[in-house]
């Protein structure tokens, strides 16, 4: 006792006991301490105690009910832990070292992360996510079958007493245990002790019903995948309005977060503070740069961006807080003339019955992607988003879908465009997300149930792994290594769910076939094709419609067309060269300062129409497919022109990689600049002649950006929009810029 005594007085210098109360650093590493070794009596006295080393001893367990209020820091590895129970009285621990406990499994690694409320780090690394999935989401789940357990075969004792009660509670625990099966089988010893725990805390309540406690965040990850995911808000006021939200053009505010005991950790994250970008300009780094190894050249050198152009600003207040916007600029600027349908003009867009221009508000501006959720990022650069497909029937019936997909740092979010709520997130630390894609595969159900339908994403970025995701059930359930290299693009086959193709900084496009996944989410990934090019490939395009095998590839120097056609042999695997080139009449201008071959946006507008747009390029091309491939009826010419219908005037900037899309339902192009306004063209018909006459059609709206500011703070200037995207009936659209913001713009309805 004595020798205990005087190494816990070790770090004040004082062999009195009365200073125990004043530590707050406790060293007892390498000491071959065991339990007995440990007394309570003295122990409990370290009221002040914040961090303690006991590492490299020989404890099985700690002493139980061992009060340390103020500890924040453990160190037990390189003991013999077994009972990590004991260590549940320590609910202010935020971090906890387990490492070279020979006997500690996964599901005492579980146990730990919900006996332990506050717990964060985790041998080293952020366990946020994972913990709150296992305290909220895995329990919920784990609760809902608990209590179909208890209806299906027991009822409360009438009358009740204790003895009834208690052989009650033997008997529904016990099948409890033996009936509720979830989650993977390498976590059965934790989800047995914590459906036992559930199932007894579940009975009590029936005796003493107790008010439920309000829902938290919860997140998710799959163990074996690295992926900390995701992150899932309840749709409550207090959650919501920590976004930016903004109200129509004439009354923009910013809503405050209201006051709660507990702050959300996504809180602090959506709070802008942008004093810093306003001072000074900034330097754009494309993903290309970042990401990539720096052996990888790219044809954009990093570039100063342009400081935001002075404005006139109108201010409102609400609640506390501004938000100020520019002046809308000029509508002889900013309007486009309507292009009118005559005898001269072709071709009609048939597919779209929608023929009059939409009008946008913003709605939110959030900040779901920061580094550590802090509120001072600006720097993270947001690369790639994309709207959850429905099926048709679902999309009829609901107006299509509202959740989109977002990327960009480590962390990869979907999004509720009309509440503005960060339903998931699942972040990678280390990772850098590129670029995403949604997919529908089928999972089977066992039992001889027949499979169903299952929308899937897939994420991909500087570490070259693909990331294969199961929002709805909250599980991130795999992931596969497509290059060595960072990947820059990744497209699903809509034709066909389970092909994926995953394009990378070597060079390369490959074709993989994911399969589906069963219940347990096993899948199996199959390469089936590998496509040589010579840039890092930044777009790829299949034809909506077709079951064409052409892939459209849009790269660092140029624009690009493979056969995709898999044969009947093994020999699919092998590599294939371009079958040719797409050229554009921009390329005559090219000089020693100017190469235009950069394609840093594509999409189709139509089954025949394509929107393509070449860096430093002024203007947006639309061209025709058919009449393009009708120029190689040998299929021997490696080059052809694009057959261009028109030109889209667009913004003169030397920033790359500010993609375009499309929204093929309501016949429009979409697409930011370096300045956060959003450039749309409403795009019926094409006049016959409109690229001879040089006279490139105007933009049927600039959007300007929407200049979000807290109060007491300077406004954000407009940032570069590196990607956009619109649900098909263009209810929402969603822009993505490099400080580290999420716009959501949403049509007004017509009165």
């Amino acid at each position: 006792m004595e020798k205990i005594t005087e190494k816990l007085l070790l770090e004040k210098g004082s062999p009195k006991t009365n200073e125990l109360e004043q530590i707050k650093t406790l060293n007892l590493s390498r000491l071959a301490l065991k339990l007995q070794d440990l007394p309570v009596r003295l122990l409990s006295r370290l009221q002040s105690l914040e961090r303690w080393d006991l590492s490299g001893n020989r404890l099985q367990e700690l002493p139980k009910n061992l009060e340390l209020p103020a500890l924040r820091y453990l160190d037990l590895s390189d003991n013999q832990m077994e009972d990590v129970t004991t260590l549940e009285s320590l609910s202010s621990l935020e971090e906890l070292k387990m490492e070279d406990n020979l006997y500690i499994t996964v599901s005492d690694n579980y146990k730990l992360m919900v006996l332990l409320p506050n717990l964060r780090i985790y041998n080293g690394k952020d366990v946020s996510t994972t913990a709150n999935h296992l305290r909220y989401v895995y329990s919920e789940n784990l609760r809902a079958r608990i209590i179909a357990v208890w209806e299906k075969s027991f009822h409360l004792p009438d009358p009740i007493t204790a003895e009834k009660m208690s052989t009650l509670e033997t008997n529904f625990v016990s099948a409890a245990r033996q009936q509720v099966k979830f989650g993977p089988s390498s976590v059965t010893d934790f989800t047995k002790w914590r459906v036992e725990i559930m199932a007894k805390e579940y009975l009590r309540s029936l005796t003493e019903p107790k008010e439920e406690p309000e829902s938290r965040e919860s997140t998710d990850t799959k163990e074996n995948c690295g992926v900390s995911a995701p992150t899932k808000r309840k749709q409550t006021a207090s959650v919501m309005d920590t976004s930016i939200r903004l109200t129509p053009r004439k009354k923009l505010r910013t809503d405050l977060p209201a006051s709660s005991g507990e702050d959300s950790p996504r809180k602090s994250s959506l709070r802008l503070k942008p004093q810093t970008l306003t001072q000074t300009s900034t330097v754009r780094m494309s993903p290309r740069k970042t990401g990539q190894p720096p052996s990888t050249p790219t044809r954009g050198q990093m570039r100063a961006e342009t400081p935001g152009r002075g404005s006139k600003v109108r201010q409102t207040k609400e609640d506390g807080a501004q938000i100020k916007q520019k002046e809308d600029v000029s509508k002889k600027d900013s309007k486009a003339t309507e292009l009118q349908r005559d005898a001269d003009m072709l071709p009609t867009i048939k597919s779209c019955t929608k023929t009059q221009p939409v009008h946008l508000k913003p709605l939110h501006v959030l900040q779901c992607h920061s580094k550590q959720d802090s509120s001072e990022d600006f720097s993270t650069q947001l690369w790639a988003c994309a709207f959850q497909p429905l099926p048709e029937s679902a999309a009829g019936a609901s107006g299509g879908s509202r959740l989109v997909a977002t990327c960009g740092g480590d962390s990869l979010c979907v999004i509720d465009c009309e509440t503005g709520m960060v339903m998931k997130k699942y972040k990678v630390p280390g990772e850098v997300f590129f670029s995403l894609a949604w997919s529908t595969v089928m999972m089977s159900r066992g039992g001889g149930a027949s499979a169903q339908h299952c929308s899937i994403l897939a994420a991909g970025g500087k570490r070259g792994l693909v990331k294969l995701i199961h929002p709805r059930n909250n599980v991130a359930y795999g992931e596969f290594r497509a290059s060595r290299k960072s990947l820059s693009v990744l497209r699903f086959n809509h034709h066909q769910g389970n092909f994926l193709f995953t394009g990378s900084y070597d060079n390369k496009i490959v074709m993989w076939d994911i399969g589906g996944v069963d219940s347990q989410y096993n899948f199996k990934v199959v390469q089936l094709l590998m496509l040589e090019i010579s840039a890092t490939p930044l777009h790829i395009c299949l034809h909506p419609t077709s079951l064409s095998s052409h892939l459209l590839a849009a790269c660092e120097d140029g624009l690009h067309c493979y056969n995709t056609q898999l044969g009947n042999n093994n020999n699919t695997t092998k590599s294939r060269s371009k079958e040719m080139e797409i050229t554009f009449p921009i390329y005559k201008k090219e000089d020693k300062e100017h190469d235009y071959h950069t394609i840093d946006g594509l999409s189709f507008l139509t089954d025949d129409i394509v929107a393509s747009k070449n860096y430093m390029h002024g203007s947006i091309y639309l061209w025709s497919w058919s009449r393009t491939m009708a120029q190689r009826p040998d299929k021997k010419s490696r080059s052809v022109c694009a057959v261009v219908l028109a030109e889209l005037q667009w913004a003169n900037t030397e920033i790359p990689y500010l993609a375009l899309n499309t929204c093929p339902g309501r016949a429009y192009v979409v697409c930011g600049d370096d300045e956060g306004r959003l450039w749309t063209y409403h795009v019926t018909n094409l006049q016959k002649n409109s690229f001879q006459t040089g006279k490139p059609i105007l933009p049927t709206e600039v959007l300007e950006w929407p200049a979000p500011v807290r109060k007491g703070l300077s406004q954000v200037e407009g940032p570069s929009i590196n990607s956009v995207a619109m649900d098909p009936e263009l209810r929402f659209l969603v822009a993505l810029s490099d400080k580290n913001m999420v716009i959501v713009w949403k049509r007004e309805e017509s009165s």
